[in-house]
């Protein structure tokens, strides 16, 4: 029993002291899950992809459409939705929040000031093709600070950039629906299924 004991830390030992090429194949091991209660190493190269979290399932700026929807009005608030809808061949999924430019007619940039709501937060939507997801905007028109009161608190957007979650490309869309006093506050919700 002592030699088996023995041989199996001079077997040890010896996998221990391998070359510097058998140990870089060897620094990159993914535990993958099973059906049993046991786990599975699989080797994987230093310079797969796999290693890294895929990212070709998340819905991009070329899968989707986007557009703003208006919503209900009252006492100088407004409501709106930011729908997105996959019109690629494949599912894609979306998880947390968009980022928002608007901008005049000439493309330059018009004061928006994002606040990220927590109602509802972050969670993954899977998108079938064909389907949307929506995140909810709210904002005021009623001038704030310096804002004029006697002509339009901020200029008005035509258009607006959005960005899909974990992305940089952006979409864009038509705006219409006013001005955004407070600086260009605008409060947006992450996305959900529509």
């Amino acid at each position: 029993m002592r030699r088996l004991v023995a041989f199996g830390a001079l077997a040890v030992a010896l996998t221990a002291c391998g070359s510097r090429q058998q140990a870089a194949d060897q620094s990159a091991l993914v535990v993958e899950p099973s059906s049993s209660s046991s786990s599975r190493i699989a080797p994987v190269p230093p310079s797969s992809p796999t290693a890294a979290t895929p990212a070709s399932n998340r819905c991009t700026a070329a899968v989707l459409v986007a557009s703003v929807q208006p919503g209900d009005a009252g006492a100088g608030n407004r409501y709106g939705k930011l729908v997105v809808t996959n019109n690629g061949a494949a599912p894609c999924t979306l998880n947390g929040y968009s980022g928002l430019q608007l901008l005049d007619s000439a493309g330059n940039p018009v004061p928006t000031d994002l606040e990220r709501t927590a109602d509802p937060g972050p969670s993954p939507v899977t998108l079938a093709p064909g389907t949307a997801a929506a995140a909810n905007l709210h904002w005021t028109v009623v001038p704030a600070g310096d804002e004029p009161v006697d002509e339009p608190c901020q200029t008005e957007a035509a258009t607006a950039a959005a960005i899909p979650p974990d992305e940089t490309r952006p979409m864009s869309l038509e705006w219409g629906l006013g001005p955004v006093c407070g600086g260009g506050k605008i409060q947006i919700s992450a996305f959900y299924a529509a």
